[in-house]
């Protein structure tokens, strides 16, 4: 799964890397992203690329309830063709999540040391999302979810879920307007391969979302 992340990257940084032309309205870093917080997302409106924030934690747009959004950060992508919640957003609203780095919790015996877990060979990165509009009376909301998969071997050690990180020349394709079926965009996702990644502990300062700082990516020994 994917729970929390990081993205301390400045704004020239991302529209630089993710060729945006565009400024990001209210950009800001954050040690500790967390679900239900506001997210930096790019998508392709069919004209350009355009990057916003989205809330994390997919509230479908026939949802009645809101609060479905806490129990829809991650999509299975081994599923998400076949869920109701997801089939239509895998043919045309996916998107891109930025991050340079996530968090995942490696059992211990009774305990879980927070890993921070990054790319070797570069900073920043996206994680295919999917994305929705929601409408109740004058309510509106703009939510996404991260894809899911099975752990590669490096990350077999930590957790057997890993967020879907997409390769440099990947992005542009997972977002681009062209409607796709179902299980053209599953099949996309099943064919990527997994890039390098490094990991260290941190300190369960982490573990609550309240902390935002630098003492969140410090390592330990």
């Amino acid at each position: 799964m994917c729970g929390r992340y990081t993205l301390l990257a400045d704004e020239l940084e991302i529209l630089e890397e993710f060729e945006l032309d565009q400024p990001i309205d209210s950009y800001h870093p954050s040690y500790n992203i967390a679900p239900g917080q506001q997210v930096l997302a790019i998508i392709h409106d069919g004209r350009e690329k355009r990057a916003g924030y989205l809330r994390w934690g997919l509230v479908p747009s026939w949802a009645k309830d809101e609060k479905i959004g806490y129990k829809m950060i991650n999509a299975r992508s081994e599923t998400a063709h076949e869920k109701p919640s997801f089939k239509r957003l895998m043919a045309q609203k996916r998107c891109l999540v930025v991050a340079d780095s996530f968090y995942e919790w490696q059992k211990m015996g009774d305990t879980k040391q927070p890993k921070r877990i990054q790319m070797k060979n570069r900073k920043l990165f996206a994680f295919a999302g999917l994305w929705d509009k929601w409408v109740q009376g004058e309510n509106t909301l703009f939510t996404c979810t991260i894809l899911t998969k099975e752990a590669n071997p490096f990350m077999q050690e930590i957790h057997h879920r890993m967020p879907i990180i997409l390769p440099k020349d990947k992005e542009n394709e997972w977002i681009r307007p062209t409607k796709l079926q179902p299980e053209e965009a599953s099949q996309f996702l099943n064919a990527i391969d997994v890039e390098d990644m490094k990991a260290y502990s941190v300190a369960s300062h982490v573990n609550a979302a309240k902390n935002n700082d630098e003492m969140c990516i410090k390592p330990i020994a």
